[in-house]
């Protein structure tokens, strides 16, 4: 299982949210492109990163930031999320490098774009569903959607998505602990890969998860994403990744 560290970029800024509202933010670091290098030196096996201005904005921000870290940590996988409401967006990162386009907003509102992404970018297609209640959030979590996570995830099952981020955002950036049952459903319900996303504190989470991903149900939980956690070290990258390993 993959423990991913997460790099949200808001104003050229390394952040973390609480619940996904860009008022309640703490920098993290001003220098992206070097936090990078530290969670390479940590182990990374991939990195996770979201334009938090691009997913309010409807069009890549901070895409300059993304297009250097990949240059100058050519070996690290990125996944990129936030503004990617078109081909040309994805294209722009695909050809920047990015290992991975997550389409969330899009995927809800344009389902068309999903297979389109898929035919033209085989196996780099993550689909990101943050949901409140099961229901999926869209535009930066500004609004919820009356479409449930298992129901678009189902819909996406023969499109070759590579796989699907689920965060539960009542948990994201609370260090209360990941959101297992539903995340477990999820995978359950679903034939993609799952990422779980939100709420991932300390190693107990990971151990937890990690259990789940290893029964018949929760089998296609193939990664969590970690935040806060990592930047206030209350869980150690290196370690967690250790055991997953193991």
């Amino acid at each position: 299982m993959l423990v991913i560290p997460a790099i949200d970029l808001k104003d050229g800024q390394c952040v973390r949210l609480r619940q996904g509202r860009m008022e309640d933010s703490t920098v993290f670091s001003d220098d992206p492109v070097k936090m990078a290098g530290h969670w390479l030196e940590q182990g990374a096996k991939r990195l996770h990163i979201v334009d938090l201005n691009g997913a309010f904005a409807g069009t890549p921000i901070n895409a300059e930031i993304v297009t250097a870290i990949v240059k100058a940590y050519p070996e690290l996988p990125v996944q990129i999320g936030g503004g990617i409401r078109n081909l040309e967006s994805a294209q722009f990162y695909i050809d920047a490098g990015v290992s991975f386009v997550i389409i969330g907003t899009a995927a809800v509102k344009d389902p068309e774009l999903v297979k389109q992404a898929c035919g033209a970018f085989l196996g780099k297609v993550i689909v990101g569903l943050d949901a409140v209640d099961g229901n999926v959030a869209t535009e930066g979590w500004a609004d919820v959607s009356e479409v449930t996570a298992i129901d678009l995830a189902q819909k996406f099952s023969d499109l070759g998505v590579s796989a699907i981020i689920y965060t539960d955002i009542d948990r994201d950036g609370m260090m209360q602990g990941c959101n297992i049952e539903a995340t477990v459903e999820l995978a359950e319900q679903s034939s993609i890969p799952i990422i779980a996303s939100g709420g991932i504190a300390k190693l107990t989470d990971i151990l937890n998860l990690k259990a789940a991903a290893q029964t018949e149900t929760g089998s296609g939980i193939v990664g969590a994403i970690i935040g806060r956690a990592i930047y206030e070290g209350t869980l150690d990258l290196a370690e967690a990744q250790a055991y997953c390993d193991g």
